[in-house]
């Protein structure tokens, strides 16, 4: 074994060398002489934002439940370990065993946002492992990419070996056999990409081919070879009651960004915001039984030592057992459990439920109504009026509330200056609610913070084929805001914070590109871009030197609307919901037309052959 471990001199002279040295409680440890393959798992971020995903939790319970494998972890090292590890020539390293990551046969990185594009490019880097996919050899792992951004893994197919579209829990496990079963028989890395291409969800881009017309549209893209799938459907765990989930998640050595047991009580979402790519690519909504809820609630805090337990949820509000398990963990209050309830609707049993669990003069409220004006909530199908908002909030103000946090967003289709104006507008009348509560009622003055980020397109959702705009534009909307806020009558009860437009643009760029911004990713890592999602490592000039050095084009991705008729980097995909109906919602959202939730009246979205979650309780 070749460990590498930090040098007790590197640990003291780099900003929270607890990063760096595993040994975590619930860290599984293994012989690596044993495993016959080795992953090491990657979140290409820092260690507290890596530390509180999820879905590296369950597949690292998941792997490591197999005697055969060992899964290792890998984070982004912050920028001052980076510049040490390049100067004194030190690879890149998993927690667990502190080996080499290129020692490894699989690296297994998630994709979870556009602007962690060039930190994959430094853990490949730092490994010693060849950028390009095309340059590597036997000695290297093999790269494999998962996560939301793969739906879209055009911009980075360069630098993958293959792709795992969907969920983690189905085909992880044939992979690995397949793996064993070409190495048993001496088969080369090309062999197993070829066999793997088979498997249902796995894409590997070396296998297919794109040709573009002169105005830069796709004409066609197409599999190199007859035996090789012109479409990847996506991979779906239909029965999360019996899905593997970590009852001894691993525990952070310093305060991770989100510092608390997890519970993902359901998967998908009911409400069909045209926006919103989760609530499409997650459907059907599948639920966790709530029994199987209380005892990994039970066994995680009793192995955790954490005091505080997180229902995650693309609107807990929609689970259905969500009273009976509320209740259950109330009662484990009275152990000095604190209960985080992210993603409630604001109605009298939440309230009920929040005033039982947060300390109300500390806490807030968030509300996310998204759109200022009811015309514009219709268009982007939010399903929420203005009487419900005034509504929610005053009971909330009733309940002793004074704090509240609104969030929208700016440059959302068929935007008018109106529409921006009836951001504050709301917030206002919100405020008004607030001050009609007799004085004496008040719990002291009221606290409204408006945040807007900027939309981005994003694949599989109704608006994949809208414009975005360029950075000036964005920031003026941000202007109408910011001066209407000044007209209103409780203007010194009101807050308003906006999104970085430059990083906006670029989001944006990744979130739909193709193939050739992978040449982009490559030259603005070159010069240093890094870390892109931390405003303080963020270089706008850097990027759009690499842009125009490439001579690729922003505006191409951004400004212009798709045609219907267009073929998108990301069609061969099948991610569950039909391009037809897709296509219905973007027609309906120019029409201002609301469609039901899936409780209500089937959208016909496609998910159903699934067979399973809310679809077949619609049905029935």
């Amino acid at each position: 074994m070749n460990k590498l471990a930090l040098s007790d001199e590197i640990l003291m002279s780099v900003d929270k060398p607890a990063r760096y040295i595993g040994n975590e409680v619930n860290m599984v440890r293994k012989d690596p002489g044993k495993a016959a393959i080795r992953f090491a798992m990657c979140f290409p971020d820092v260690y507290e934002i890596g530390m509180s995903h999820l879905g590296i939790q369950i597949l690292y319970d998941m792997f490591n439940q197999r005697e055969d494998v060992y899964c290792e972890r890998v984070y982004s090292p912050w920028n001052d370990l980076y510049k040490i590890m390049k100067e004194q020539q030190i690879p890149l390293f998993t927690l667990e065993t502190q080996e080499p990551v290129k020692q490894m046969d699989f690296l297994g990185i998630t994709i979870q946002y556009e602007m962690c594009y060039t930190n994959i490019l430094q853990i490949l880097d730092l490994s010693r492992i060849p950028l390009l996919s095309e340059m590597r050899t036997e000695e290297d792992p093999l790269v494999i990419g998962g996560g939301p951004c793969s739906y879209n893994p055009e911009p980075l197919a360069d630098f993958f070996d293959l792709f795992y579209i969907g969920e983690g829990e189905t085909q992880y496990f044939p992979l690995f056999d397949l793996y064993k079963s070409i190495q048993k028989q001496g088969g080369s890395r090309r062999d197993f990409l070829r066999a793997a291409c088979k498997i249902p969800g796995i894409y590997v881009p070396s296998l297919y081919e794109t040709s573009y017309r002169a105005d830069g549209t796709i004409v066609a893209f197409t599999p190199k070879y007859e035996d090789v799938p012109a479409t990847v459907q996506k991979e779906i765990q239909m029965d999360l009651t019996h899905a593997v989930y970590p009852r001894k998640p691993l525990v952070p050595f310093i305060k991770a960004t989100q510092d608390r047991v997890v519970l993902e009580i359901q998967r998908g979402c009911i409400r069909g915001c045209r926006f919103c790519q989760a609530g499409m690519i997650y459907r059907p909504t599948r639920e966790r039984d709530v029994q199987m809820l209380k005892e990994c609630a039970r066994d995680m805090l009793e192995h955790t030592g954490h005091e505080e337990i997180s229902l995650s949820s693309l609107s807990s509000s929609d689970y259905s057992q969500l009273p009976e398990l509320i209740n259950y963990l109330i009662e484990s209050k009275e152990k000095g459990v604190n209960i985080s309830l992210p993603s409630l609707r604001i109605d009298a049993f939440s309230l009920d439920v929040m005033s039982k669990v947060q300390d109300i003069r500390k806490s807030s409220l968030t509300f996310a109504p998204e759109a200022g004006s009811q015309r514009l909530r219709n268009v982007i199908n939010k399903g929420l009026t203005e009487e419900m908002i005034l509504h929610g909030a005053g009971l909330a103000f009733e309940g002793g509330w004074q704090k509240v946090k609104l969030y929208f967003m700016l440059g959302l289709p068929t935007e008018t200056k109106e529409d921006m104006r009836e951001i504050p507008r709301l917030a206002d009348q919100i405020a008004r609610r607030y001050y009609e509560i007799p004085k004496e009622q008040r719990n002291g003055k009221c606290q409204i913070t408006i945040s807007t980020s900027f939309f981005i397109p994003k694949p599989f959702t109704p608006f994949q084929w809208a414009p975005m705009y360029e950075k000036e534009e964005y920031l003026a909307r941000a202007r109408v805001v910011n001066e209407e806020m000044k007209e209103q009558l409780n203007r010194k009860s009101l807050k308003y914070n906006w999104h970085e437009a430059d990083v906006t643009v670029l989001e944006g760029v990744f979130a739909r590109g193709d193939r050739k911004l992978g040449q982009v990713l490559l030259k603005a890592y070159q010069k240093g871009c890094m870390l892109d999602a931390w405003s303080e490592c963020f270089d706008n000039q850097k990027w759009m030197e690499a842009f125009h050095e490439c001579g690729v084009s922003i505006d191409f991705y951004n400004l212009r609307e798709r045609s219907l008729d267009e073929i998108l980097p990301w069609d061969f995909i099948d991610c569950g919901v039909s391009k037809t109906y897709l296509k219905r919602e973007w027609q309906r959202a120019r029409e201002e037309q609301v469609t039901p939730n899936c409780h209500i009246q089937c959208g016909g979205c496609g998910a159903a052959r699934f067979q399973g979650g809310v679809c077949v309780e619609h049905q029935n």
